[in-house]
């Protein structure tokens, strides 16, 4: 008897639910089972845990590992799987309709009791995959344990309240009676509206792995978003945890999400990783872009971030190293965002201070009394550049441009801007800022910029990589920095690939 049969397989066809709940294709759920070790397949008392089932396709490939791997032990096909699917798979699924295919692509039946089931060894016909009704704790109208707003999750049981089970509580052991797990792999919902403007919505991917962290497995892998490397909202804390967890054993990173979800549009990429509870060292880094693959051995906790592409890594280090005696970045010069306290949407005046507003309005004026100005930019030569520089852009596999001539403003002594922009530096002279321009716009400055982000927004923090060269002095070009930083020609090669050329749009 056989887990899978030969035909075309309905699970790699499935629409996606949205780009937050991402069905997982078989291709990739083998990849991330076969991270775990051989051995795993032939131990008759693993237990495999999926907290987040869409369609089963994790827990029905391991399934399949296990019917091959135990057959030397269990050598009766019919007691084999029965031992499998009792004993060694667990699920929750996340909608009652997942847990439907989830029981489908399992048991070969949306109840374990039908005659179409294969293994009939339950006491009920949900067998191990289980969907409970949960309900958000409301705080301050926010659920504690995910921040669901209330106004829009506050719901009757017959609408879908994405209430997650397995992280709506602290002690997620209690929802399988101290049931201890060898194994938990997933792939969680990435995110939830959170009733904030427009489209806002928070982070939740982190969550699951949080409490799978708590039932302290043996080996944990999931798939998420590569947002959590450098920013993501409400998710500092998680990365310094992940930074510093050298239980991660691997990391394999997608650059782009259409490498393996295709018709999903996740902005930064996705990845997933290998947590192993006695490991306690370095963590290889797998880079995937466009199929090619490379890899590196390293601590994560170089840098308050994750810098995902090895190559870019050796780069950053040797100008870091060359720029000791400094040891400034453009993070401490570059402006924080609403700088002269003008939100976006701040309406034109028709006097007052000359400002500049998003780029098909260009400058008109705002209020004197409206505008703060706490860092004394105002009286100074201004170059500002857009916080959303590459609007739209979520494949970073393709070269990236951030400015360009048509997106960046030289503003002058006495004139202002709302929160559209911000200011890249602020300077006595022209000149200096024109200089400064120059600099800003070379590749090897985009590209280390490039390495902290992972959205289409940019702001101060993002030019962390960047040397601030203090004086402004010159007209800066590649050739000089190559030169100043030791670059090599393989190094700017890859450099000139990853960054597009300046527009003079």
């Amino acid at each position: 008897m056989n887990l899978k049969n030969e035909n075309p397989d309905i699970l790699n066809f499935l629409a996606n639910l949205s780009n937050d709940e991402v069905f997982t294709p078989t291709k990739l759920a083998s990849r991330v089972l076969e991270e775990l070790p051989d051995d795993i397949w032939s131990n008759p008392d693993i237990k495999i845990l999926d907290p987040v089932c869409k369609t089963g396709i994790f827990l029905r490939e391991a399934a399949s590992k296990f019917n091959k791997g135990l057959k030397n032990k269990i050598k009766d096909d019919k007691k084999r799987i029965d031992h499998i699917l009792k004993n060694q798979i667990y699920g929750i699924a996340i909608t009652e309709l997942t847990s439907l295919v989830s029981r489908r692509s399992v048991y070969y039946s949306r109840d374990t009791k039908s005659k179409f089931s294969i293994c009939k060894k339950f006491n009920d016909g949900n067998g191990n995959i289980s969907y409970n009704i949960s309900n958000h704790k409301w705080s301050n109208d926010r659920c504690i344990y995910c921040g669901a707003s209330k106004i829009q999750y506050d719901r009757l049981d017959s609408a879908e309240k994405y209430a997650y089970e397995f992280i709506h509580t602290k002690n997620p052991e209690e929802l399988f009676k101290d049931m201890k797990f060898d194994v938990i792999i997933g792939n969680p919902p990435y995110q939830l509206s959170d009733g904030g403007h427009s489209r806002s919505a928070s982070t939740i991917y982190h969550l699951f792995v949080e409490n799978a962290k708590r039932l302290n497995p043996k080996y944990l892998s999931m798939i998420t978003p590569s947002r959590w490397f450098v920013g993501g909202k409400g998710l500092d804390q998680f990365r310094k945890d992940m930074l510093s967890d050298k239980r991660l054993k691997k990391i394999v990173d997608y650059e782009t999400s259409s490498e393996v979800f295709k018709g999903a549009d996740i902005a930064g990429g996705v990845n997933y990783f290998l947590w192993d509870r006695d490991h306690d060292g370095k963590c290889e880094i797998v880079n995937i872009r466009k199929d090619i693959e490379s890899s590196s051995a390293r601590s994560l906790n170089d840098f308050d971030v994750l810098i995902r592409d090895n190559k870019a890594l050796k780069i950053i280090k040797k100008i870091k190293s060359l720029e000791i005696s400094n040891g400034k970045t453009l993070k401490d010069r570059v402006s924080p965002r609403k700088v002269f306290n003008l939100s976006t949407n701040y309406p034109p005046k028709n006097s007052g201070i000359p400002c500049w507003y998003i780029q098909r309005i260009g400058k008109k004026f705002a209020n004197k009394k409206d505008i703060t100005d706490s860092n004394n930019l105002i009286n100074k030569w201004k170059l500002l550049v857009p916080k959303a520089p590459i609007a739209g852009q979520t494949d970073f596999s393709k070269p990236v441009g951030f400015y360009y001539n048509g997106n960046t403003i030289l503003a002058k002594p006495g004139e202002c801007c709302t929160e559209s922009w911000i200011v890249a530096g602020a300077f006595n002279t022209e000149k200096e800022t024109k200089n400064f321009k120059s600099f800003l716009f070379t590749k090897i400055v985009r590209f280390l910029l490039l390495q902290s982000v992972i959205s289409q927004d940019v702001t101060r923090r993002n030019f962390m990589f960047v040397p601030d060269l203090i004086n402004y002095d010159r007209i800066y070009d590649d050739k000089y920095l190559v030169k100043k930083w030791n670059i090599s020609e393989k190094e700017w090669e890859y450099i000139d690939s990853r960054i597009t050329k300046i527009s003079n749009e």
